[in-house]
């Protein structure tokens, strides 16, 4: 139906172009504090995300779900609230929104501050900064598999609980290990040229941290809710809703 494949595009350019503003700002702070000397400070470069997530959730939560990040994606995929049939689609558009923001800073700025690329702090071990990234990003997936009820998912409650624990994490272990949390944000500056830490941390923390926080929020919450599964995959612009049990899903969306 074209009214499906409007909304799956739409979906698809919202988790692209979100992902795409959050990569600019995450790695863009990094490489503008190389450009100025410092004029970014470490604190302003923790807080940034947090408040593009949170202004992202906001603009994008209703379309797409915001998930902006392939280990959120994995995340509710394996929770049950989004099919996974869907998944590398949305992956893919996550991944290229993050490339085409590593390419504008690249184009902007060369390899100053090699990109934002993640890397473990001056002192800090290959094995502690992988254990960081493993924790932090339990801490994000259970904070969003807990907020995503509904409309608290595209609303305050999730926006600024999310927001917030990217901008809290970044505070306090991003000297140590990045706190990047998201394999599109690590993964697109070291395809455009910037030399970060061991790759292998920034890929697969997040992704074993999300898998950690599914059997955690069966615990915490129990089965899924319809409400929340709505919440993860977006509401169709055209008045109708996916997977609230009000329509079938097909798969085209």
């Amino acid at each position: 139906m074209a009214v499906d494949r409007q909304a799956r595009r739409r979906r698809l350019g919202a988790e692209g172009v979100g992902t795409f503003f959050l990569v600019l700002v995450a790695a863009g702070a990094g490489v503008v504090a190389a450009v100025t000397g410092g004029r970014v400070t470490p604190a302003a470069q923790a807080i940034a995300p947090g408040a593009m997530v949170l202004a992202l959730i906001y603009t994008l939560g209703v379309t797409s779900g915001a998930h902006l990040n392939p280990a959120v994606t994995l995340a509710f995929a394996a929770r049950g609230h989004f099919p996974w049939r869907r998944v590398p689609a949305y992956v893919g558009a996550q991944l290229l929104g993050a490339v085409a923001a590593a390419a504008v800073l690249r184009a902007l700025f060369g390899t100053a501050g090699q990109l934002g690329a993640s890397r473990p702090g001056p002192g800090v071990g290959t094995g502690a900064a992988f254990a960081l990234e493993v924790l932090l990003s339990l801490g994000l997936m259970t904070v969003i598999l807990g907020t995503s009820t509904g409309a608290r998912n595209i609303g305050h409650n999730s926006a600024i609980a999310i927001g917030g624990y990217v901008a809290l994490a970044g505070l306090w272990a991003g000297p140590a290990s990045g706190a990047s949390m998201n394999p599109a944000r690590s993964l697109a500056p070291v395809l455009l040229g910037g030399h970060g830490g061991p790759l292998w941390i920034y890929l697969l923390g997040p992704l074993i941290g999300a898998g950690l926080a599914v059997p955690l929020a069966w615990l915490l919450r129990g089965p899924p809710s319809p409400a929340a599964t709505q919440a993860a995959q977006g509401t169709d612009l055209d008045g109708g809703t996916a997977g609230n049990g009000t329509e079938p899903d097909d798969g085209t969306r």
